[in-house]
């Protein structure tokens, strides 16, 4: 600072005069609901890759004198899927199915296909900062992807919004049916098929 400098002016924020809902207040109810139930979708979404990794891997048979060592790396990767977020849960989820010994689902490749294209709107939707609508409704989140600082640079409305909820909610669907058609009830459901792990 130099000689003689004065501190610039202190000024605080008045509250009651921000608008209601404040910072959300740029877009309507019917944006943040669509935007709250894709993002609710997702979560659901990893809560079935988790259980359907559960199902695959407590499925698998081992030679009698691996069992042991299988069984204390089983316990690590479920305690890990239970903390992971989608994209490890989706390369678990492939390897899981893969190495269970069991048929490989009906357009296997497809599906994990397509969990990787809608993952790419998952931290997007989760983690971007929304700028206003413009006049078609359009809003293009601030958001920097991690891995290479690519900006996102998509105009997103309440359709695609919805599409992108309804193309989740397929996927959890796919998902579970992976396990169903194996006979198997699905991990935490009450759904018809042989239980897993039988409740006690």
């Amino acid at each position: 600072m130099k000689s003689g400098a004065t501190l610039n002016q202190r000024h605080s924020i008045d509250a009651r005069q921000l608008p209601t809902f404040y910072p959300t207040h740029m877009h309507d109810g019917q944006f943040w609901e669509a935007l709250g139930r894709a993002v609710a979708s997702f979560g659901f979404l990893e809560n079935v890759l988790a259980r359907a990794i559960f199902a695959f891997t407590a499925t698998t048979e081992y030679p009698e004198d691996k069992i042991e060592d299988e069984y204390n790396k089983w316990i690590i990767k479920l305690e890990k899927s239970l903390s992971d977020t989608l994209r490890p849960l989706i390369d678990t989820y492939q390897a899981s199915v893969k190495n269970s010994g069991h048929p490989t689902p009906h357009d296997f490749d497809s599906l994990i296909s397509d969990l990787i294209k809608v993952f790419e709107y998952r931290n997007v939707l989760c983690h971007g900062c929304w700028s206003a609508p413009d006049e078609k409704g359009e809003s293009i989140p601030f958001y920097v992807r991690k891995s290479d600082k690519m900006k996102f640079e998509m105009p997103i409305d309440i359709r695609l919004l919805k599409n992108i909820q309804q193309a989740v909610s397929e996927l959890i669907i796919a998902i579970i049916e992976t396990v169903t058609t194996l006979g198997y009830q699905f991990p935490g459901s009450r759904g018809p098929g042989s239980e897993i792990w039988p409740r006690r």
